[in-house]
């Protein structure tokens, strides 16, 4: 509450920052005291809800005046701190109920106006079992961002080879989706919605939509089931129009629920019909990515057209893709790179569930 003494905190940030740290992690910041005293005597109730806001402005203002973006990792938020992206869901036990709980906390920020939401894969306060972990990372790796972190240990090699096959498997799979991801975070941005959405968002209009809490969409298109038990069959709600089987290329009808099983990435992942997914070649790391050939996988039963989102990370434009039927595939009928991009166009061969 008092600039001076956030004057002499963002220095001590600034030293940090200068010294190639790249993000800080804005822990605590929600428990100001109400018996506090603060800079020109506020009221403490006021001040109580401020605190986080202040706090979470301080560490993102200094950090985008040196290293020219304002990201941080904050836990604490309140009106207003959707401006400082991002937030992640606290410390979270290893456990299913855990998941499924943090689940519901993204669901209800993302409907506060927070655009990019992130959690502790795995759980914080104990090891996280292996069949939780390997779960959970399904999960936080269809978010907009994903943080392994929380008790020792973390590291995927920890758990043997065949937890680690699974990790990378999972992990290729956030990457080769990076293209949606960062067209998806794009939008998002640029309308103040939910990146990680409840179905209702996108569905006002469909009753039953508006009571799924353990669901979610992914952007616009994507639609997440996460395993929240440790089995790889569970019941998924699917809103109108056909969605097909990310991983198996099965089609189910919307309007009602399925039993469905997760495929080799532990999460039950659908594609809304009418949807391009613009995919990359896997890299080491995001800033190796060749965004000069790329792939669209067109999801279109019984369709005409398609439609996707597309973003060159180098001039952050958003443009649209737009697709038209030629015989049994489809093709792009304008390129809005303009040649930036070779695109490959593959048609996703489906097979009905009903």
């Amino acid at each position: 509450s008092n600039a001076d003494a956030v004057s002499w905190y963002q220095r001590k940030l600034g030293n940090l920052l200068e010294k190639s740290a790249g993000i800080f992690t804005a822990d605590f910041g929600e428990a100001a005291p109400l018996s506090g005293i603060y800079h020109g005597r506020g009221s403490s109730v006021q001040e109580h809800n401020l605190y986080p806001l202040r706090y979470n402005r301080a560490v993102a203002e200094i950090t985008e005046q040196i290293t020219g973006n304002g990201a941080i990792y904050a836990r604490s938020a309140w009106a207003g701190s959707q401006r400082y992206p991002l937030h992640w869901g606290g410390d979270p036990e290893n456990t299913d109920g855990a998941m499924a709980g943090t689940l519901r906390g993204g669901l209800s920020l993302g409907l506060s106006g927070f655009s990019f939401w992130s959690h502790f894969i795995g759980g914080f306060a104990y090891p996280s079992p292996e069949n939780l972990y390997r779960r959970w990372l399904a999960f936080g790796a269809l978010c907009s961002h994903a943080r392994c972190h929380g008790a020792p240990p973390t590291e995927p090699w920890e758990y043997g080879e065949e937890f680690t096959d699974d990790f990378r498997r999972t992990v290729e799979l956030r990457y080769q989706l990076m293209p949606y991801v960062y067209a998806q975070a794009k939008l998002a941005s640029r309308e103040g919605h939910p990146m990680v959405r409840a179905l209702f968002f996108e569905y006002p209009e469909d009753r039953t939509s508006w009571l799924v809490e353990d669901q979610y969409l992914f952007g616009t298109d994507l639609l997440v089931a996460p395993l929240l038990e440790s089995k790889p069959v569970r019941d998924v709600y699917l809103p109108p129009g056909p969605w097909t089987d990310y991983q198996t290329g099965e089609t189910f009808a919307g309007e009602r629920w399925h039993s469905i099983r997760a495929g080799e990435v532990p999460a039950i992942l659908l594609v809304r019909n009418g949807a391009a997914i613009p995919h990359i070649q896997l890299a080491q790391c995001t800033d190796r990515m060749d965004w000069s050939e790329l792939e669209l996988a067109v999801y279109g039963v019984n369709s005409s057209t398609a439609e996707g989102l597309f973003c060159l990370p180098e001039d952050g434009e958003l443009c649209r893709l737009r697709l038209q039927r030629e015989g049994d595939g489809f093709a792009l009928k304008k390129d809005p790179t303009e040649g930036q991009v070779a695109w490959t166009v593959r048609t996703i061969t489906t097979g009905s569930s009903g």
